[in-house]
């Protein structure tokens, strides 16, 4: 499998770069966390640093402050692989680009191409309109959440995200 997202933005690489700083913080402005469990690390964003997001877990296995992190996933998780995020000029911008790479095992040879899939496709595509938009002010083209990703999402993410970020209602 490989899944790739990518957004060029007009604006300074250093800018981008600054976001993908505050990735797993405490004031992290990429990760769209109104939708989806918040990405967390035990150490932040070092190599050695375990965590994720929700159910999926990884640990960071390369990481170069402010152009690129790469994760690899815990290997009782049901993706193998790795998936990273890097920053990189881009004529007169910069572009932010996630890269998915691995298999599947288990009970994901089909959660990932009915449901996980299109999960990962709209929390990414969120993640690159925070992107944009704390570099330029608004997405060119806000992405909009499928009728399937809103149903899955109230599923699988809904009462458990929302203890995720207001801890004293659990």
């Amino acid at each position: 499998m490989r899944n790739v997202h990518t957004r060029v933005v007009h604006t300074p690489v250093d800018n981008l770069s600054d976001l993908l700083e505050t990735l797993a913080s405490a004031d992290d402005k990429l990760w769209p966390t109104s939708d989806w469990w918040p990405i967390r690390l035990d150490d932040g964003l070092k190599v050695g640093s375990e965590g994720g997001h929700g159910p999926v877990r990884y640990e960071v296995v390369e990481y170069e402050p402010g152009r690129r992190v790469r994760f690899r996933f815990a290997p009782d998780f049901g993706l193998q692989g790795e998936h990273e995020f890097r920053v990189e000029s881009e004529g007169h911008g910069a572009r932010i680009t996630h890269v998915m790479t691995g298999g599947m095992k288990g009970s994901m040879v089909v959660l990932w191409p009915l449901v996980v899939r299109w999960m990962h496709d709209a929390l990414l595509e969120q993640l690159m309109d925070n992107a944009e938009r704390h570099t330029t002010g608004e997405p060119a083209k806000p992405h909009r959440m499928s009728a399937w990703v809103r149903l899955w999402r109230r599923i699988l993410v809904g009462r458990a995200a929302e203890s995720d970020r207001h801890p004293a209602r659990r």
